[in-house]
């Protein structure tokens, strides 16, 4: 890697805690799956212009690192904030930090990645689904637990869970659409993931209608919480 290259993923890389709070602020994080790299670019563009700032590039994207490498060029820090998603194992986790991303998502616990997050001080966001299982994320260090699948629970997993854990910190993915985004959150969803209810627009190339649904989303998360 040449050192401009290695200055500007650099300056990317801010403080763990300003991106958790980032994130946390925006309340919504765009899960960018795609054909290929340049429709994952354009999902990206659009969910940003539309006030979605939180980008989730997955690793089902052909070439997920590279995506990743081009949006970190793309965008100042200010404008993106860039994860990795569908991170499996820590070699992918590393791969994806060192391309520039900011915070990695996983559709389940893995220690190890986990562990590899915490070393690197990178924010880390590991799929759960059952009480036992946030704890256990919790325990080994994740930064906030993403509840996966959310639709196979519903908001009222975020409240049961928050009953006995109200220090947890839930964001569902999976499920979470424009019509129910504002009772997740309501729930105690510090954010949320949304894939194809933010970006179905792009299997037609409609990249406007992610842009107005990315301000939609925004909008009813800002009402939710009283903003």
């Amino acid at each position: 890697m040449c050192n401009e290259c290695t200055c500007s993923l650099e300056a990317l890389k801010l403080n763990k805690e300003m991106i958790l709070t980032k994130i946390c602020q925006s309340g919504i994080v765009a899960v960018v799956r795609a054909k290929d790299a340049e429709q994952a670019v354009r999902i990206a563009d659009a969910c940003i212009e539309g006030g979605v700032p939180a980008i989730e590039l997955t690793f089902t994207v052909p070439g997920a690192h590279h995506v990743i490498e081009e949006l970190a060029k793309r965008y100042t820090p200010d404008q993106i904030i860039l994860g990795a998603g569908t991170v499996m194992d820590p070699e992918t986790a590393r791969m994806a930090i060192l391309s520039g991303a900011q915070y990695v998502v996983s559709p389940y616990f893995n220690l190890a990645t986990v562990k590899l997050c915490n070393r690197y001080r990178t924010a880390c966001m590991p799929g759960a689904m059952t009480i036992k299982e946030v704890i256990e994320a919790m325990e080994a260090g994740a930064d906030i637990v993403k509840l996966f699948p959310g639709e196979a629970a519903g908001p009222q997993m975020v409240k049961a869970i928050r009953g006995p854990i109200p220090y947890a910190k839930l964001m569902p993915t999976g499920g979470v659409d424009i019509d129910n985004v504002a009772e997740w959150i309501r729930a105690g969803a510090v954010a949320v993931g949304a894939g194809s209810s933010l970006t179905a627009g792009a299997k037609t190339g409609d990249y406007a209608a992610i842009t107005q649904m990315g301000r939609e989303f925004v909008k009813r998360i800002q009402e939710a919480r009283g903003q």
